[in-house]
């Protein structure tokens, strides 16, 4: 698997999610789905064998209850029934968590250790993981309600990547000699912040574990990561693995809990030096102001999205209805990047229109564990009944819907792949974010329109732009006020590729060299020199 690139995995299996069927080594979950239609019986869910064994809080190094005591239910989405009862943490445990990662950092071997042995020991924690791909991909299904194949064949292994990337930086960072005026000798150093606050959202939960903790980590910083209500499980099993690879006690440190109190305690913390947010731009509002008002602390956001897909005049229709299609849909359409806006030049919209809607009836919605499946569960109720509220809203804003609109069986959070057309910009399915299966196509006379809809939006977070032209792939490239710009292709998340949003969907970047940045500060020193041979 580390031979073939990431960014292959996640293009064969977007624009093509129908050739994950032919993945065979995890097919012991079921039968095969051999009609690809939303019609799709939801049959009774398959029991996951694995034994939930992880449901405390991970300080310093070791698992324990809350303070409090108190516990929450986690639930699958399939059924709505509770699969585990987590330990809920508040300011109290954050406080804990808070000092045994100050502890570890001023105290413990993780930031006097050399560069090369903390890799070391990333790089180890990355084979175990891969190890364990069948285990934590039924936890990520289980809790999250994402196709099994999603998770075990491209997620898990992006995660493992993403550390192996991470681990070979570790031994890289390093500062300048700087050339200054007069008899100076000046460097800079690159020096951890020291306690990282980690906060993650719930629709990839251990992918922005690895695009968080793999940095944080590989700069020597020590670690407090506050999971999503809805999903603790998996970020808790794979956390034991970090410690069975050799992290010291203290360096990541895990609080399951809510946002108003695990959540706003580690974002206003004064001990906490740095702080990173992955969520909806109005929490990410809050988070933020916490920081501010607290002790001033950096934060990184990653926050929510409404992408422009552009189809222009000139485009394969057939094949850009397909990727449309899984740049909205992919992971039920709980993705902040989903190419949510499908903007279609007007000659091709009829037709582009027809083949959307052709393509939504064949996706293949059910039980995630089970080969084949496209679709799974919505994350939870509120999330279900949000996305309806939405599907109702553009009916009645006079959107025309094309296929789609209801619930999917009478038991979980199953929605049918829902397109609708004639979409306005002034309705809400098209201005704001709605986290779910639901397609809106619009349409546009010449590129100077595309970009007038594309941009008018406070969000910045990505766009798709489809054409045969370079030209016009040029044009759009510049003029698009987003963070990321995807040529004939969408989703494409290699380790290397920075990511994060223009205007309100964040600020700072994930990923890549400029990941580091984040989770480094820069300090100037400057001593005199006397009688120098040179300057």
């Amino acid at each position: 698997m580390a031979a073939r690139r990431l960014s292959s995995l996640l293009y064969l299996s977007c624009p093509a999610a129908t050739s994950l069927s032919s993945l065979g080594r995890f097919s012991r979950w079921g039968r095969r789905v051999s009609s690809f239609s939303t019609s799709a019986a939801i049959d009774e869910p398959i029991n996951p064998s694995i034994q939930i064994d992880h449901t405390q809080l991970l300080i310093n190094g070791q698992f324990v209850d809350a303070a409090s005591g108190k516990n929450f239910p986690t639930f699958d989405p399939r059924t709505g029934d509770v699969i585990a009862r987590v330990a809920e943490g508040d300011a109290e445990d954050i406080n804990r968590a808070v000092a045994a990662a100050r502890k570890a950092f001023d105290e413990g071997p993780w930031p006097k250790m050399t560069a090369y042995e903390r890799s070391r020991i990333m790089f180890r924690f990355a084979d175990l993981l891969e190890k364990h791909t069948e285990e934590v991909a039924t936890l990520e299904t289980w809790d999250n309600g994402k196709p099994y194949e999603q998770a075990a064949k491209i997620e898990i292994p992006m995660v493992v990547r993403m550390f192996r990337y991470y681990a070979g930086w570790a031994d890289k960072i390093h500062g300048l000699t700087v050339p200054a005026d007069g008899q100076h000798h000046v460097q800079t150093l690159h020096e951890p912040y020291g306690v990282a606050g980690l906060i993650i959202p719930w629709n990839f939960p251990l992918l922005l574990y690895s695009w968080k903790v793999g940095p944080a980590l590989a700069c020597g910083n020590t670690v407090v990561l506050k999971t999503a209500e809805q999903t603790p499980l998996s970020a808790l099993y794979v956390s034991k693995l970090f410690h069975e690879s050799g992290l010291p006690p203290g360096v990541l440190n895990v609080v399951s809990g809510f946002g108003p109190t695990a959540g706003a305690a580690l974002s206003s913390h004064m001990d906490v030096n740095k702080l990173s947010f992955t969520g909806s731009t109005a929490t990410g509002k809050v988070v933020l102001g916490l920081a501010a008002n607290s002790n001033l602390k950096p934060v990184t956001l990653e926050l929510g999205g409404k992408s422009p897909f552009i189809v222009c005049e000139d485009a394969d229709i057939d094949k850009a209805v397909e990727l449309a299609h899984s740049a909205l849909f992919f992971n039920q359409g709980q993705c902040c990047c989903a190419g949510s806006r499908t903007l279609v030049h007007e000659s091709v919209y009829d037709e582009f229109v027809e083949k959307a809607k052709a393509r939504a009836l064949k996706r293949v919605v059910g039980d995630p564990f089970k080969t084949g499946i496209e679709q799974g569960p919505q994350i939870d109720n509120e999330q279900f009944q949000k996305i309806l509220k939405y599907i109702r809203s553009g009916i009645e804003s006079g959107a025309t819907l094309e296929t789609g609109g209801e619930q999917l069986g009478s038991r979980g959070y199953y929605i049918q792949p829902t397109v609708f057309s004639n979409v306005q910009d002034d309705m809400l399915i098209a201005k704001e974010e709605i986290f779910g299966p639901v397609q809106s196509i619009s349409k546009f006379k010449d590129l100077t329109e595309a970009v007038q809809k594309a941009n008018a939006s406070s969000y910045g977070l990505a766009a798709g732009v489809f054409t045969q032209n370079l030209e016009t792939a040029n044009t759009l490239t510049r003029a698009l006020r987003v963070g990321t710009v995807w040529i004939n292709c969408y989703d494409i998340f290699d380790a290397a590729v920075p990511f994060g949003g223009f205007k309100m969907s964040g600020q700072g970047r994930e990923k890549g060299i400029y990941g580091l940045s984040s989770y480094l500060q820069i300090k100037a020193v400057v001593s005199p020199l006397k009688n120098p041979a040179w300057l």
